[in-house]
């Protein structure tokens, strides 16, 4: 289904900031948020049926390690 909403300027842009750094599309953090709401999680992945997992960006890639307890430092968890 196809809708059209208003989403202000502020929003929009931290959206597509996020979209761009997670390197996913404003549609599916849209989606999650909703998801979300709705108490629905886990129900929107990848239009390819895979799950999205977060990217964690590094200065020095390979350098990162994460024991248990680090990954909560650069992962938000509920």
């Amino acid at each position: 289904m196809r809708t059209t909403i208003d989403i202000p300027d502020e929003i929009y842009r931290a959206v597509r900031v996020r979209a761009a750094s997670e390197g996913t599309t404003m549609r599916e953090i849209v989606l999650d948020g909703v998801a979300m709401r709705l108490g629905m999680e886990g129900a929107v992945r990848k239009q390819d049926g895979r799950p999205r997992f977060p990217v964690i960006r590094s200065k020095k890639p390979g350098s990162l390690k994460l024991g248990e307890e680090g990954v909560y430092e650069y992962i938000p968890f509920p």
